[in-house]
């Protein structure tokens, strides 16, 4: 099973200020999930970084920051055919490219 965080996710800062929104609010679990919670499930484990271009980097996440900054270590990169490029032992990604992070089940 993988978990895919995409900045779609990341939810609204405005309450519903209508009927039919303050009830939806009313009905949803106290216990969901956000993609903060996510973030913090998988640091220190192995997750895939997709970036707009096309380009995918697979290592253990490290650290990140508010902009979605990522730190990763033990990082291969993948190009768009999804051929190993390149490996690094530490890996910075501005967060302004993410397309996406995703769980993976183990280091491959």
């Amino acid at each position: 099973n993988q978990t895919i965080l995409t900045m779609a996710d990341s939810e609204d800062p405005i309450a519903p200020t209508d009927q039919e929104g303050a009830e939806k609010a009313e009905t949803t679990p106290a216990t969901k999930k956000t993609p903060s919670d996510f973030l913090r499930l998988v640091l220190g484990r192995p997750i895939r970084v997709k970036l707009n271009s096309g380009v995918e980097y697979r290592g253990v996440l490290a650290c990140l920051d508010g902009f979605l900054n990522i730190a990763m270590e033990q990082t291969e990169e993948y190009n768009v055919d999804g051929q190993l490029r390149a490996k690094y032992g530490d890996c910075f990604i501005r967060g302004n490219n993410v397309l996406y992070i995703s769980a993976q089940s183990k280091k491959r």
